[in-house]
């Protein structure tokens, strides 16, 4: 490691932090605080939908509970003196910056509407006769490759929609979005892992996929590539639940000219039957195990050892 970090913690106020997020916490702040960096507590509140204010106090509880402060914020400013928002990066703030970033990409021609419900799309999926490739007979994802959703439904039924109020998903036009990677520069998109070492990436899997929920205007895609460049993040440090995810990401951040971090998607928490943890998996809850007095030197003692850089 030969720069200081800056890494973030971005937990999404929808319940009970448990086992896997003290993990994911302490990786981000373990690569921070060895290099000489900082962590950033980012709170992913976007969708309106399943985030609750309730449910932020108790994240930060349970950081300066595990010792894990971050950029800003000592753990004893939160012991002492309860919940505090300040040195909180939060996505709810940052609607304007979204739309902005959307917008870029509409004025590129790269993005179009679907008017399809979630069932509807569902339902040409499970329909081969309708798509022309053969290979959609048994894979979902190769039929989504196919598929250009704005041409499922005639330009009336779209109007009929748009008059009635519904509101569209944005999809990214990729076959157009790579040419366009491959007109601003002939090299291919990489990123280096710390774990996995030099990726290319390799979008084309992901095919028209949703940028921008009809609900909340927004996607995770979007969102999570426009944050880390605002807060300045250099190191990603995230499950390998995730890791398929770069691909795309990677392309947008060459879209939107946004740069490029280091990643580092390291194992998860299991189980004892070797399911990754859940929220609904409330036997793993910090918030009981804060109230139980644990010792958080035996939280640390039951997730995987800390991940090590490999060479760049």
């Amino acid at each position: 490691m030969s720069q200081p970090f800056v890494t973030r913690f971005a937990p999404s106020p929808t319940g009970a932090l448990h086992l896997g997020h003290a993990y994911a916490a302490r990786v981000a702040h373990d690569f921070a605080t060895r290099s000489g960096g900082k962590m950033i507590l980012r709170i992913d509140d976007i969708d309106h939908t399943r985030c609750r204010e309730e449910f932020i106090p108790p994240i930060l509880k349970n950081l300066a509970w595990l010792g894990l402060n971050w950029h800003g914020v000592k753990v004893n400013d939160v012991t002492n003196h309860g919940f505090t928002s300040q040195n909180l990066s939060r996505q709810s703030h940052r609607k304007a910056q979204y739309q902005e970033a959307l917008k870029t990409l509409d004025n590129l021609g790269l993005i179009y509407p679907c008017y399809l419900s979630r069932r509807e799309l569902n339902g040409v999926l499970s329909a081969p006769h309708a798509l022309p490739s053969p290979q959609v007979k048994t894979d979902q994802r190769a039929q989504l490759l196919t598929i250009n959703t704005d041409q499922l439904l005639s330009s009336s039924e779209q109007n009929l929609r748009r008059a009635a109020g519904r509101e569209p998903a944005w999809r990214l036009r990729m076959n157009a979005a790579l040419k366009m990677t491959q007109q601003m520069s002939p090299n291919p998109l990489l990123w280096f892992d710390h774990i996995t070492g030099h990726q290319v990436a390799k979008p084309e899997e992901f095919g028209d996929v949703v940028i921008a929920r009809a609900d909340i205007a927004v996607s995770y895609h979007l969102s999570v590539v426009v944050d880390d460049a605002l807060d300045g993040i250099n190191l990603v440090t995230r499950g390998n639940d995730l890791a398929q995810f770069t691909h795309l990401h990677r392309l947008l951040q060459a879209l939107l000219n946004l740069p490029v971090p280091e990643y580092c998607h390291h194992a998860l928490v299991c189980d004892a039957t070797g399911k990754r943890l859940a929220k609904r998996d409330s036997a793993h809850e910090l918030d009981k195990m804060r109230e139980l007095y644990e010792d958080p030197a035996n939280i640390f003692a039951k997730m995987p050892p800390l991940p090590k850089s490999r060479p760049l």
